[in-house]
């Protein structure tokens, strides 16, 4: 059952050239002169790749029906990653580059989620912030809060991110794994 334009929303995932995709964000365009239009950005499933499309009114994709199964993140094991179904139990090496660029914030025992079409893996998602130590950065100075800026902190899992000044080692702060980007502090309880 085919799905048209009309029926686009935010998350929807069909077939496009032989490949998944999902809407990120659409736009119903009405203009003065000629047909409606929808203006999409789509994200390929399988590489995180993200492309502008415009469809005219009414067309029609196949849609593709993504099973989501959750995984747990054990270890690292040379350059592939072993993930364990949740369901099964079953464990599953992968690369870093089948994850993405989430990978570098995966510490053990974490949940990530596999996406699924006809029984083939086409991406994983990693939650869209993560909790993490802060091993290394630079001292904080006096007087460094106050002007803003930021320095690199390296985490326990090896990724790097920008910090505010006032940042220390052994800090728990959260990260948006989508960005890089720094949020906030976490108060350890």
């Amino acid at each position: 059952m085919a799905i048209d334009t009309s029926d686009f929303k935010n998350g929807i995932s069909f077939y496009l050239d032989k490949d998944v995709y999902s809407i990120i964000e659409f736009q119903h365009v009405k203009p003065g002169k000629g047909g409606a239009f929808v203006r999409t950005k789509l994200k390929k499933v399988k590489t995180g790749s993200v492309i502008e499309k415009t469809f005219r009114s009414g067309e029609k994709v196949d849609p593709a029906f993504l099973e989501k199964k959750k995984m747990q993140f054990l270890y690292q094991q040379g350059k592939e990653l072993v993930l364990m179904d949740l369901d099964s139990y079953e464990q599953v090496p992968v690369t870093k580059e089948q994850i993405g660029d989430g990978a570098k914030y995966l510490k053990e025992e974490m949940e990530i989620i596999a996406l699924e079409a006809d029984g083939e893996v086409l991406g994983y998602e990693v939650p869209n912030t993560v909790e993490l130590l802060v091993a290394e950065t630079d001292p904080a100075f006096k007087g460094d809060t106050v002007s803003g800026g930021s320095k690199p902190a390296k985490l326990e899992t090896g990724a790097t991110v920008q910090v505010p000044f006032h940042i220390s080692e052994g800090d728990l702060i959260k990260v948006d794994t989508r960005t890089g980007d720094y949020l906030e502090r976490i108060k350890i309880k």
